[in-house]
């Protein structure tokens, strides 16, 4: 695990800059920090501060629907553009380490419909996120057979 980067700017609530900067000192990653910063950004709307952690090359791709984006710029615009409306990401749990993390965001659609989304970031030598790969699983009912088997919640 990288265990410091250098001085300069500080993340953390309330703030506008959030580019990683002394990580001296704190209990998470700089991964975990990276992507809760990115999280944050997103729901916050901030696009400069949110292009600011992502990688000029990052790639980003979702399997499920074969989309994949590429470049930085490309990426802010998909998302400032591609998700019109009031929603929300509610970070629900995030792990990293070793250049990489994994987070679990639940999301709530303009129209009040919530998904739960998980994505796997990997991070560069300069601390920034250089590919992304989501994933929006759908909640489904599980077969009869395994009803006696599992506890439902």
């Amino acid at each position: 695990m990288r265990s410091s980067i250098g001085p300069g700017n500080r993340i953390g609530p309330g703030s506008t800059d959030l580019r990683l900067g002394d990580y001296r000192g704190s209990v998470m990653s700089i991964e975990v920090d990276l992507v809760t910063s990115y999280w944050t950004a997103a729901e916050d709307r901030a696009w400069d501060a949110f292009g600011a952690l992502v990688a000029e090359d990052v790639v980003y791709e979702v399997p499920q629907s074969r989309e994949r984006v590429r470049g930085r710029s490309a990426y802010v615009r998909f998302n400032r553009e591609g998700f019109p409306g009031a929603w929300h990401a509610q970070i629900v749990k995030i792990v990293g380490g070793d250049g990489a993390a994994a987070s679990w965001v639940s999301f709530t659609d303009p129209d009040g419909t919530v998904q739960s989304g998980l994505s796997f970031f990997e991070i560069d030598e300069h601390n920034l996120i250089a590919r992304i790969t989501d994933f929006w699983p759908e909640p489904y009912e599980p077969p009869p057979s395994r009803a006696h088997l599992v506890e439902r919640y």
